[in-house]
């Protein structure tokens, strides 16, 4: 089974927080469509004929589209791809874009499961984000939904905000509990160099949270969703039992993915390649029958290194058998002493041939893989 991901790079205005590629001017959407459709057609190929098994909109801003570009979407995929029955079909979207009449659409369209941008019920919080929506918008899209049919709802939340304390956090981890959605996306905000996060920054408009501070709300969230019956089965993301989503976790799994639209990235087993993330440049390309793509062959090394990231995030954890496996690669042996001080100093567990993060371990996820990746010296 395979995964198609779908980037639609429009947004009706810009967070201040994102470094994801979009557009605010929206004139050519029609036109690009148009292309990515053809995208698809071109690509039908790609996964060497593999069921999709998931559909992801993402963006950018899916919900911005059209029940005309939805349909002319859907009936591209029908026509080119073999489908896995009852897919999971995901599509993107913020709060102020669903309403009955959108979400009737979506539903008929064949979308399951929404992501849903909250980031904050907080209307201060989201001003200062610069998100398009309300807080009540926030808190009446999620019944929205479910009146229109779609249960399956995952939404995104921000924290470690410059000046959202603890107790603000706290009313709004009160808010997901009680509308309980199935899925939340908890991050860590991170001040992104090209925004105007990063901006802000270099200017000495904006200082981030301290580390510690960060550290707190963090486990914050992980009490709060914990004792509300959530499982953290990757170190971002929370769900009800069975409710994992299975987009996500085919990319940490490192099953294949088609990536359709400027900026969009694909993984056929072998190779990674990257479309450009340009607007006009991805429809020039595409009016002359050609996709515009980098693509980066990958070494045994790259592929041994990507599981090792992706793995220790998840609740799952880094297989040695796995390694030794697929890559003939001797995870403990060759970082033996490493990992005994992360065991003693409780960062990790070692229990039936796989590692996994403590809690204390997963502050420092990204440290930890990067200190064993092939390649790297290991650091006590």
């Amino acid at each position: 089974m395979a995964g198609l991901y779908i980037h639609i790079p429009f947004c009706k205005q810009a967070c201040y927080y994102c470094d994801f590629h979009f557009s605010t001017n929206q004139n050519n959407k029609t036109e690009l469509i148009k292309h990515l459709v053809d995208e698809l057609a071109i690509q039908k190929d790609y996964l060497g004929g593999e069921s999709l098994e998931t559909i992801y909109l993402g963006g950018g801003t899916p919900s911005l589209l059209t029940p005309a570009e939805i349909e002319l979407i859907f009936a591209t995929i029908k026509k080119n791809y073999p489908v896995f029955e009852n897919p999971e079909i995901t599509l993107e979207a913020n709060p102020d874009d669903l309403n009955p009449t959108t979400l009737a659409y979506f539903h008929k369209a064949g979308v399951n499961r929404l992501s849903i941008g909250i980031q904050s019920f907080d209307d201060t919080v989201l001003k200062y984000l610069n998100r398009a929506h309300t807080g009540t918008d926030a808190l009446n899209c999620i019944p929205l939904a479910h009146d229109a049919g779609i249960k399956n709802i995952s939404i995104d939340l921000i924290f470690a905000i410059p000046n959202q304390d603890n107790d603000l956090l706290k009313k709004n981890l009160e808010i997901v509990t009680r509308l309980k959605p199935t899925h939340v996306s908890a991050y860590s905000l991170t001040v992104e160099e090209k925004t105007v996060f990063g901006r802000w920054a270099k200017q000495g408009k904006l200082l981030a949270m301290d580390e510690s501070q960060a550290a707190m709300q963090f486990d914050l969230v992980m009490d709060f969703f914990h004792d509300a019956g959530y499982h953290q089965y990757e170190i971002s993301n929370y769900c009800l039992p069975g409710h994992e989503s299975k987009h996500n976790t085919s990319y940490w799994q490192q099953k294949k993915y088609l990536g359709v639209g400027p900026s969009a990235h694909s993984y056929d087993g072998i190779s990674r390649q990257f479309n450009v993330n340009n607007n006009a440049l991805y429809s020039k390309a595409l009016q002359e029958g050609r996709i515009p793509f980098e693509r980066e062959v990958l070494t045994p090394e790259n592929k041994i290194n990507e599981y090792i990231f992706t793995s220790l995030r998840t609740s799952l954890g880094c297989d040695l058998g796995y390694l030794t496996r697929h890559f003939e690669y001797d995870l403990r042996t060759q970082n033996d002493r490493y990992l005994n001080q992360l065991s003693t100093k409780n960062i990790i567990t070692i229990d039936k041939g796989k590692i996994h993060l403590t809690r204390s371990g997963k502050l420092l996820a990204d440290r930890i893989a990067a200190d064993l990746f092939v390649g790297e010296k290991s650091e006590s």
